[in-house]
């Protein structure tokens, strides 16, 4: 039998909005943020990470909530970030090729704003202080530090006290701190998941304690993601600051790894049906143009009203699904998916819908899933 949808997704005048769509609904986003906040405990212990929604008014009902200091992934982020006030930003992403540049061109037409980048080699760490140094300007770097994911950063140890002296040292940088990302860490028992960010928390303090002993400043760490938030959160050090992103959306890929995470999915995607080939099939118009296509094809979105069914095929513009439902369905009849995976999904949209009460209050740009804006 058909499932009826919790009644916070309920939006009167579904039948006028196009498919497929991405939908938030405000109130959902609303308490995301409060338990967000109240995590942390205050917003002073809070960097969010903006690459899951990409969106200036998301931006704006963090600043309102007095969240000041934000993180992003790409350039096209912080220009945004900026756009709407924020001046505070680490964009967490190590900068080569004509990204220096880029650098270079945002610290000109930001200069207000504390602007932050990582770095893990000495190469691009020495050709950032020259352009910065030619330009007249200078720019935050904070040390990139691999807990164990070997996708970016120096491991701890001798390696990364060379690289932070390097920091230190070079004309045109200001050493920031240092930026721990533990993406590694999916442990679905809390207390495991605690376990390894306690390890974490131990060996990065023992870094610390050896470079403030070199006479480096070491004014921050930004810590995390939204799996380790919590365990973070927990830990009694003012200097860590907390950079959560998938919380203020949330999908069901984190409800199903992180029970303890009690975040409402607040971003759920609109489809029709299309066809009915028949064997129990139904067809919708959720392609992998609209949903993120990283996780494996048969979990990548859920539907809450069709518990039974499971996906079969998907193209660029179909999603097959079987469902003993399939009878009870025509072509024209709404669906509602939750994506596994919100962050790149929100990237496949030009902008979403915006839901309050159950009404339409606006359509939001999602302004920063290009790579550029005009920087």
């Amino acid at each position: 039998m058909r499932q009826t949808m919790d009644v916070r997704y309920r939006v009167s005048r579904v039948h006028e909005m196009e498919s497929p769509a991405m939908v938030l609904f405000l109130p959902l986003i609303r308490e995301n943020l409060a338990r967000m906040i109240g995590i942390a405990g205050g917003v002073e212990r809070l960097r969010p990470h903006c690459k899951t929604h990409k969106m200036p008014q998301m931006v704006a009902l963090e600043l309102e909530l007095g969240i000041t200091k934000h993180k992003c992934a790409t350039l096209a982020e912080a220009e945004m970030l900026a756009l709407c006030g924020v001046k505070d930003i680490l964009l967490a992403y190590n900068l080569v090729g004509p990204n220096i540049a880029r650098a270079v061109a945002f610290r000109e037409r930001f200069p207000e704003v504390v602007f932050t980048v990582t770095a893990d080699h000495p190469r691009p760490l020495e050709q950032l202080g020259q352009a910065m140094v030619a330009a007249g300007t200078q720019i935050d770097v904070m040390l990139d530090i691999d807990t164990g994911m070997h996708r970016t950063g120096c491991p701890l140890g001798d390696a990364s006290l060379r690289m932070y002296q390097a920091i230190s040292n070079t004309p045109g940088v200001r050493a920031a701190g240092l930026h721990v990302y533990d993406g590694q860490n999916h442990q679905s028992d809390y207390a495991e998941r605690k376990a390894a960010v306690d390890t974490i928390w131990q060996d990065v303090c023992a870094l610390r304690t050896q470079l403030l002993a070199l006479k480096c400043s070491v004014p921050r760490i930004v810590a995390g993601g939204t799996g380790s938030f919590p365990c973070f959160a927990a830990l009694d050090d003012s200097t860590w600051e907390l950079s959560p992103g998938t919380c203020v959306l949330s999908d069901f890929g984190y409800q199903k790894l992180f029970p303890d995470l009690k975040f409402i999915p607040a971003a759920l995607l609109l489809t029709r049906v299309v066809s009915l080939p028949g064997r129990g099939r139904i067809t919708c118009d959720l392609g992998y143009k609209a949903v993120a296509s990283d996780p494996p094809a048969a979990s990548r979105v859920e539907f809450p009203e069709l518990p039974d069914a499971t996906v079969v095929l998907q193209n660029e513009e179909h999603l097959v699904l079987e469902t003993a439902e399939a009878t009870s369905l025509i072509p024209g009849d709404e669906l509602w998916a939750i994506p596994r995976h919100v962050c790149p999904t929100s990237a496949l949209h030009k902008d979403v819908w915006v839901i309050d009460s159950g009404e339409v209050v606006g359509r939001w740009p999602v302004a920063a899933r290009d790579r550029c804006l005009s920087i």
